[in-house]
């Protein structure tokens, strides 16, 4: 059974994947919801959107991703990533519907030198983190059976601006580049996370994998410096460009973790694949974003 999927944040990054991914599936239906189509943050919206189209599951990719913007407007992120899920859950409690919503690696402090479970107790030392952690909270309270909660790191893909897009376009411009090499994670591929979101949408209808939190990102860890020197070389640029700096060099508003790997058992308990390794991952995304970058 493919069912009828409801996708909010469709013109993300993500959602974008999500939705093409979906749109593939043989015998699935399904809307994808753009933030003008739908503020999930506005409680009559998000109940009239779920009760309308009826969908078996609901993938929420809307959110406020502007990290360094949530330090000081945290009430306006919290009513995208902490008050929207919620709105949404309560929504699909009244259908049935299974709600996958997508969280991320910074409800973690990053301070420990190990990959995060997912039964880790989160320390989020952002606005941002604290609002996706609320988010979370909200909907696995209201979703105890059918809510999933997927946390994500890193995301680079076709469909927007991202950290290995902007190495690609320095890489083609011939400019040396400092790059953080204490912050370490595991970039993601859109298209790899949109797979990966479908399989499970697909083990939840059919009741193989139950509610709770999984981890979605690619296998291994690397730096953004290492990351970085791997765009370049893949680009056929000289990796030399790149330069190793520490993050106090690159101060911002909002901290950012200095170790955010995810452990991906979760997947494995489940019989499903966790995402591959984050080089043959970036590999094979590769044409793809040069194709981006030159339209």
């Amino acid at each position: 059974m493919t069912g009828t999927w409801l996708v909010t944040g469709a013109g993300g990054m993500l959602g974008r994947e999500v939705s093409a991914r979906l749109a593939a599936l043989e015998g699935a239906a399904v809307t994808a919801l753009t933030r003008r189509d739908l503020d999930i943050a506005d409680p009559c919206a998000a109940r009239a959107a779920v009760r309308r189209h009826l969908p078996h599951v609901v993938v929420n990719c809307a959110a406020w991703t502007a990290v360094d913007d949530a330090e000081s407007q945290e009430a306006a992120a919290a009513r995208v990533n902490g008050e929207g899920p919620g709105h949404l859950a309560a929504a699909c409690a009244e259908t049935g519907a299974r709600l996958l919503h997508l969280s991320t690696d910074y409800v973690f402090s990053g301070d420990r030198r190990r990959p995060r479970a997912e039964d880790d107790s989160p320390g989020p030392r952002t606005a941002y983190g604290r609002t996706k952690l609320a988010g979370e909270r909200a909907v696995l309270a209201a979703l105890p059976h059918t809510g999933y909660v997927v946390r994500t790191a890193w995301l680079y893909g076709e469909g927007g601006p991202n950290f290995v897009r902007t190495m690609i376009r320095l890489g083609w411009a011939g400019e040396r580049v400092d790059v953080v090499d204490d912050q370490w994670g595991q970039p993601t591929w859109t298209a790899d996370l949109a797979d990966l979101l479908v399989r499970l949408g697909l083990a939840a209808v059919c009741g193989r994998a139950p509610a709770g939190v999984y981890h979605g990102s690619s296998g291994g860890e690397t730096t953004w410096y290492g990351l970085a020197c791997e765009v370049f070389r893949l680009l056929g640029a000289d990796p030399g460009r790149v330069r190793p700096t520490g993050s106090g060099a690159l101060a911002r508003p909002a901290a950012r973790p200095a170790y955010s790997v995810l452990a991906h058992e979760g997947w494995r308990a489940v019989g499903l694949e966790p995402i591959r390794g984050w080089r043959p991952a970036l590999a094979a995304a590769f044409p793809g974003l040069l194709a981006a970058e030159r339209r």
